[in-house]
């Protein structure tokens, strides 16, 4: 694996960061380093990695607790993104589209376990593990952030990927919008409807338990 840098990729911070100079200077940078990464530059598509391998990382995680397979899927994700460079339009931004690559990545993996009936994620918190405060809770050693994890699982692609970059990861609607390749007004439209699901979805889930809880 790539070695990380200390800092993030300022892709997704804010939508105000990335109206600032020093995300202009960002974003010229990565130009740059594409362009050379293109003419085969190897050492400029590991500086991007390392520009970018962290928050790559974490936004794997928000579809899959387990840290070992987040970073085999990044992994993955860097080596499609290097292949493919000669698809990559130069006019836009380089982070979007890496970002639609780890996503894509991601969902092609779950959806092959599904297949096979392994859809057995969610047996360890990993690193963002938040314990349930309610001890008596027949939920058991279920906590917080696997149940996120589980009700998450039940909301089409579309709508979870939207969910996931911005209200759990804090990307902009326009940052969405560029990784999913829609516009903000779906982003927004979709971003209603993936909360009125989970929102949904979290209910039910709450119901079941307490029937089994009294059954």
């Amino acid at each position: 694996m790539l070695k990380m840098s200390e800092s993030d990729a300022n892709f997704g911070s804010s939508g105000a960061e990335m109206e600032s100079d020093d995300s202009m200077v960002s974003q010229g940078t990565d130009a740059r380093l594409v362009e050379q990464a293109r003419r085969g530059d190897t050492d400029a598509f590991g500086q991007l990695a390392q520009r970018y391998e962290r928050r790559v990382i974490k936004v794997i995680r928000r579809f899959m607790p387990d840290q070992d397979l987040a970073l085999d899927l990044a992994q993955e994700s860097f080596l499609k993104a290097f292949d493919r460079l000669d698809q990559f339009d130069p006019s836009r931004r380089f982070g979007p589209w890496l970002f639609r690559i780890a996503v894509n990545t991601t969902y092609d993996y779950l959806r092959k376990i599904k297949r096979k009936g392994r859809w057995a994620l969610f047996s360890e918190a990993g690193e963002d593990r938040v314990p349930d405060p309610a001890a008596a809770d027949p939920r058991g050693d279920l906590d917080l952030s696997q149940e996120v994890h589980i009700v998450l699982a039940d909301i089409p692609e579309a709508y979870r990927t939207v969910l996931v970059l911005r209200d759990l990861e804090g990307f902009s609607t326009s940052e969405v919008a560029a990784v999913t390749e829609r516009s903000e007004a779906t982003i927004r439209w979709r971003l209603a409807e993936a909360r009125r699901m989970f929102k949904d979805a979290w209910e039910r889930r709450d119901r079941s338990i307490e029937e089994e809880s009294l059954g």
